[in-house]
């Protein structure tokens, strides 16, 4: 399945300082800005700064890859010696996300919607 990055998500424990660096680093005011996300866009890629991150096991950033169909891509990636860290789920907005790692601890995120 062909596959683009969406996302890079960066778990953060301290928000409105992760905010501060963030909107310094990258120029721009978040376009997303709530208690469980801030979001940025850079070179049509989002970034964001996620608060819950860290509670869900993601120690560090995680690229998400956006795919057309997150279950068939869980399946394949399974199969190929992945490990799933976070079921298919239904973050809002119709957008599924999965979180798998590899055989390095390497986190992989996808995306469908």
């Amino acid at each position: 399945m062909a596959k683009e990055l969406n996302n890079i998500a960066i778990p953060v424990t301290d928000l409105d300082a992760a905010k501060k660096l963030y909107t310094a680093l990258l120029g721009a005011e978040p376009f997303a800005d709530s208690p469980y996300y801030v979001g940025y866009m850079a070179e049509g890629v989002q970034i964001g700064l996620d608060p819950n991150g860290h509670a869900h096991g993601h120690a560090g950033p995680i690229a998400f890859w956006k795919t057309s169909d997150v279950a068939a891509e869980v399946a394949t990636l399974t199969a190929a010696g992945a490990e799933v860290l976070d079921s298919p789920k239904d973050v809002g907005g119709g957008a599924l996300v999965a979180v798998l790692k590899d055989g390095d601890g390497n986190l992989i995120g996808l995306v469908q919607g």
